[in-house]
């Protein structure tokens, strides 16, 4: 084991809720601090695999509840209101895109999630044996970004939202209110955070219901302000943009998993999960898009939706006639948007912790801290572009974890044979039993080789993508990084010494 093997293991033990606090050895701050959080039922475990023994955990339903709350919820709604919105797209294309596009996207984030109780390890330790050791760090620091970028889009809308309900709440307290809940839930943990999500959902379930009941008058197609007739660009941008704001889920629905039953059937685990995200998305998305395309025709919806910059705005003129139980809603709406942040402030920290073994040191909900108090100001700023900020947040993240997601799967079912077992998960921690990573990264280099031409986006547009084709980044960048990693895998493998079974 090489010395940065052996100080990580020692570290991530160290952060482990099994610290050794005996007599003959120094307590720091931090394991006294662990260990009163652990007499209180708070997780502190750190990034080490959940050993066999311990991933017992029957409730696969779990799997369904934790990703219906995390994506029935206003960011959804948002999500689908961009095409009429901010594609120019009308009702029909809409909901056309929205229904091909979720059912297909959706099985990413459904298959990774099955990597959680088969191996037991957190979705960027599992991308060591891809990766290997080193490489890994570079999805690890991309999922920082990207689980802040996540928390940012929250935030704001959720935000939004709360400041609709009074003249005496703005964007700014609310985003503070949203990003403080979120922290309280992923402060406590794992166990906590899958109780939170399995109750989560149903605020929102009224709330849609009602605002169904409130507005559905309006929703009549014929009486839909006409849009400009759909192209090929439009199509292709707004569904690789739902695309992305799905897939990109793939990179955490591991950590969900870890100590759930490892001898469960994977068909169980992923239609569990896809059915999750399926549900919640399909649902919000439709709703989205359906008010949003009807808002120009009514004035008052119009005025709350601000041009497409406040989806809290235009929820509240659909609600309005509901009078104090709307606002009511409203507020539950607001409140329920941390059962998408908490588990994006969870996997910040755990993939944080996966970069170097100098982090894995720092106990999980330090990096929770962090991330709070990073999304509420940079959220703030981010409020007055909301559209804007949406589209370019989840596009880029979108280009990079299909890519990521493409490598892993042609790792898992081309060369691991859909096989667990040629896993050797004991290796998670030594560099020279893992894959040396070079075929990995410039698979992925190559893959952006072809994804900055195809990209579409306010600040850049490519040649590709202004050529007619709209912004279809997540579609060649996913095949090239699929296509150019095989071949060069397939040779180093054959010159390393890597175990696989």
């Amino acid at each position: 084991m090489s010395s940065a093997s052996v100080k990580e293991a020692a570290l991530v033990k160290e952060s482990a809720s099994d610290v050794d606090a005996s007599p003959d050895r120094k307590v720091t701050w931090s394991q006294r601090v662990t260990d009163f959080l652990l007499r209180w039922g708070i997780e502190t475990n750190g990034i080490a695999p959940i050993p066999a023994e311990e991933r017992i955990d029957q409730r696969l339903y779990q799997m369904f509840f934790v990703w219906f709350s995390a994506n029935f919820n206003i960011l959804g709604f948002g999500t689908g209101s961009a095409g009429p919105a901010f594609f120019s797209l009308g009702l029909r294309d809409s909901l056309v895109i929205l229904l091909v596009v979720d059912l297909l996207s959706c099985t990413v984030p459904a298959y990774f999630a099955v990597f959680g109780p088969k191996l037991g390890t957190r979705g960027m330790v599992q991308s060591r044996f891809s990766w290997g050791y080193y490489g890994s760090a570079i999805p690890s620091i991309l999922n920082v970004l990207s689980m802040q970028g996540f928390l940012i889009l929250n935030c704001i809308i959720g935000g939004q939202t709360l400041a609709s309900v009074s003249d005496h709440l703005n964007a700014t307290l609310g985003i503070v209110i949203i990003g403080v809940l979120s922290l309280v839930v992923t402060f406590c943990g794992y166990r906590v955070l899958h109780l939170y999500e399995s109750i989560a959902w149903i605020p929102n379930a009224i709330a849609f219901i009602t605002i169904l009941a409130a507005g559905g008058k309006h929703l009549n197609p014929s009486s839909f302000p006409p849009a400009p007739p759909a192209t090929a660009s439009s199509v292709l941008s707004f569904g690789c943009f739902v695309a992305s704001s799905v897939i990109s889920w793939c990179t955490m629905t591991p950590d969900y998993g870890v100590y759930h039953d490892a001898k469960a059937s994977s068909l169980r685990i992923f239609a569990y999960t896809y059915l999750g995200f399926f549900c919640a998305s399909i649902t919000g998305h439709m709703l989205g898009a359906a008010f949003a395309a009807a808002a120009p025709g009514i004035t008052t919806w119009q005025d709350g939706f601000d041009g497409g910059n406040d989806v809290g705005g235009l929820i509240a003129a659909v609600l309005s006639p509901a009078k104090g139980f709307g606002k009511l809603l409203i507020v539950l709406i607001a409140l329920s948007v941390p059962s998408a942040c908490a588990p994006t402030m969870y996997t910040f920290g755990t993939s944080f912790m996966t970069i170097a073994p100098f982090f894995a040191r720092v106990p999980r909900y330090v990096f929770a801290i962090i991330s709070a108090a990073i999304l509420i100001p940079v959220g703030i700023i981010g409020a007055t572009r909301f559209y804007t900020t949406l589209v370019d947040v989840l596009s880029v993240i979108g280009y990079w974890s299909t890519a990521f997601a493409s490598i892993v799967l042609v790792e898992h079912f081309y060369f691991r044979r859909n096989n667990f077992a040629f896993y050797c998960v004991d290796d998670w921690n030594k560099p020279g039993r893992l894959p040396i990573g070079l075929a990995t990264i410039f698979a992925f280099v190559c893959a952006f080789g072809i994804i900055v031409p195809s990209m579409s986006q306010a600040w850049y547009v490519g040649p590709i993508a202004n050529s007619g084709t709209g912004d279809i980044g997540i579609i060649t960048g996913g095949i090239v990084a699929a296509l150019i990693y095989i071949p060069t895998r397939t040779i180093e493998r054959r010159l390393s010494h890597e175990r696989v079974s």
